[in-house]
């Protein structure tokens, strides 16, 4: 069981608005170099380089060398997750006022978290999955069913590396914005990577938000019965 001082630990690096903005630019699961973060948190490059370091010390971000370059990436699936989650919190409190994050209509119709979907196109998709028996879903984790497992390799996943590796297979993930669970886990992993391979979503330049293609409006209602949102739309 971890203590206090141990929850204390990871909440004090965390609490500091420039390193949890710092934070949030790497929740779309891509890597930033340093004054790309620097950027992100509102600070100085000798600002930022001390709060790097502090974050890759608690174990909340990775660095990766190329060359004289580094870029950091979030160490783990794991901690996205603890983002979104107090993001979710966050989300839930009376205050007059709220941060722009929370008043984006893009990135509550459609984003990435980590690497998965988020947003009201991720819920969705969550719960037509479930409508369908395809994922049976918990708060503690979850299982695509044999005929889920058929869907998914109809729509082109491919889930047979997913058993050698140390990272749930399937799992919910609190959704900040529609506070309902969207997939998360490998599954999760997998389909948004689909979905980008597809052509039905693309990335927006600087925003974790995605838009939606004309195509994708055709596959997600053709495959999931699902109507996307109109502000996510291309």
């Amino acid at each position: 069981m971890h203590s206090g001082a141990d929850i204390a630990e990871i909440a004090a690096v965390v609490g500091d608005p420039a390193r949890a903005n710092m934070l949030s630019a790497l929740l779309d699961g891509q890597t930033l170099n340093a004054g790309e973060l620097a950027f992100a948190g509102h600070v100085t490059a000798q600002t930022a380089s001390a709060y790097l370091a502090k974050l890759v010390a608690a174990g909340l971000i990775a660095c990766e060398k190329h060359g004289r370059h580094r870029l950091f990436r979030l160490a783990s699936a794991d901690v996205a997750r603890m983002l979104e989650e107090i993001m979710a919190v966050a989300a839930t409190r009376s205050r007059r006022y709220r941060p722009a994050w929370m008043r984006d209509e893009a990135l509550r119709a459609a984003r990435t978290c980590y690497d998965h979907l988020a947003g009201q196109l991720g819920v969705a998709l969550t719960e037509s999955l479930a409508a369908h028996d395809f994922l049976l879903l918990d708060q503690d984790g979850g299982a695509i069913t044999p005929a889920g497992a058929r869907f998914l390799a109809e729509l082109g996943l491919d889930l047979a590396p997913a058993g050698g590796t140390k990272r749930r297979f399937c799992r919910p993930c609190l959704d900040w914005s529609e506070q309902r669970p969207h997939l998360a886990g490998l599954v999760g992993a997998a389909l948004a990577e689909r979905c980008f391979a597809l052509g039905w979503i693309a990335r927006i330049k600087d925003s974790r938000a995605v838009a939606i293609t004309a195509i994708g409006r055709d596959g997600f209602r053709a495959r999931f019965g699902v109507e996307v949102p109109t502000a996510a739309r291309a």
